[in-house]
């Protein structure tokens, strides 16, 4: 009897097995960030991630994924990191601590089968690990909270190491490139694409429309921009995660570079012919950003996606966000979440106000037309007109 086998976009026929679990084609990639660009709806994503974290995890599951199978810990206990939780709430399939040699005998493309913890390859194991539910998950949430203590001791530390290295930038803006760009005295809107993006730049459609903020994207917060229909006056970032289309749309660009002056996103920005101005700091993208706008004179500076709180820092999962922190600091009397803006700020003329005005406005003129006498003769040219019409309906009729 002949064995099924199954075809995926061209890639070479490989024997299916009806056997139980999830068989689908597997994307690979060391890199999460790297590896949503490439995974369609239903396959496997097999990743070296530990601690994911709530942006990669909302990423996946926009992705569609059926399965995450992760070299590393989905929880290592460092930090109760949000990820791993968001992904089983999505239904996806979460098998954390596999075993490594995954990554050597499983190939881009391949069709895999995942049953309960154990990753098959053409019917031959090739891997093995732990399959995440709901109740490993919690218990190492609640270990992770146990030692947050730490992590917060850790992030001090690192608070104070960055203000040591860029204390002139923090406080004087020294380091602080110029750019073509006009912010002073404008409101600046910062995009990461981060926490609720898409949902904040929606709920922010009127406000962009009355204030006409300079928009800045944060590398894909640039794509973010133009998926919502807008173009960005400004790119930040290191231009990994940023697409050519929106390096390419005429914003200016700002490449962030390492403090030693070592910018890799300077290449990629050179081989599409652009111009882009280096900044060199330690921190993240945002960061700078944030930094750019307030030394630029900006009047209000609106986040999009960025990290608020000390969990979200945390879940960022790396001591640069200690950056982040002392750059909200910094910058604190003019930075507004994009949140806080959506619920506090309203159109100036609301849609009651406008239905008011209307009906105002019709009774104002039936008043007029009923009491002047210009208004009586055209009342009864109007009659007259409407029992003509009238006579003509019933004319076809008869």
């Amino acid at each position: 009897m002949k064995v099924p086998t199954l075809k995926v976009q061209g890639l070479r026929r490989r024997k299916v097995s009806d056997l139980p679990g999830v068989t689908a084609v597997a994307r690979i990639d060391r890199r999460t960030k790297t590896l949503t660009k490439r995974l369609r709806p239903g396959e496997i994503a097999i990743i070296d991630h530990v601690d994911v974290d709530r942006v990669s995890a909302e990423a996946l599951v926009a992705c569609g994924v059926s399965v995450v199978v992760n070299i590393a810990a989905g929880i290592s206990g460092r930090y109760p990191n949000l990820g791993p939780q968001i992904l089983l709430n999505a239904g996806v399939t979460v098998i954390d601590n596999v075993t490594p040699e995954v990554f050597d005998r499983v190939r881009d493309g391949d069709v895999v089968r995942v049953h309960e913890g154990t990753i098959y390859l053409d019917d031959e194991l090739v891997g093995k690990g732990e399959a995440a539910t709901a109740e490993s998950v919690s218990a190492a949430m609640a270990e992770a909270r146990a030692g947050l203590s730490v992590q917060i001791e850790e992030f001090a530390i690192n608070t104070m190491e960055y203000i040591r290295r860029e204390r002139d930038l923090l406080i004087d803006g020294v380091g602080v490139p110029d750019i073509r760009t006009t912010m002073d005295g404008k409101h600046v809107l910062v995009v990461v694409r981060g926490y609720h993006y898409k949902e904040d730049i929606a709920t922010l459609r009127s406000y962009i429309r009355e204030y006409r903020p300079v928009l800045i994207g944060v590398d894909g917060g640039a794509d973010a921009l133009m998926d919502a229909g807008y173009l960005p006056d400004l790119i930040v970032g290191d231009f990994d995660s940023v697409s050519e289309r929106a390096l390419c749309c005429g914003a200016e660009l700002v490449v962030h570079a390492y403090r030693d002056g070592r910018a890799p996103g300077l290449e990629r920005v050179q081989q599409l012919g652009q111009h882009a101005v280096v900044f060199p700091a330690t921190g993240t993208s945002e960061d700078i950003a944030m930094l750019l706008a307030d030394d630029k004179g900006a009047s209000l500076i609106v986040a999009v996606g960025t990290h608020g709180t000390l969990v979200e820092f945390l879940d960022k999962g790396r001591s640069g966000m200690a950056s982040t922190f002392l750059t909200r600091l910094r910058v604190g009397g003019k930075l507004v979440d994009a949140k806080g803006v959506s619920r506090l700020y309203r159109s100036r003329i609301s849609i009651g106000s406008l239905l008011l005005l209307v009906a105002t406005a019709l009774v104002t003129v039936g008043v007029v037309l009923w009491f002047s006498p210009m208004g009586k003769v055209w009342l009864n040219g109007l009659r007259d007109a409407w029992n003509g019409f009238i006579f003509w309906l019933v004319g076809l009729f008869s």
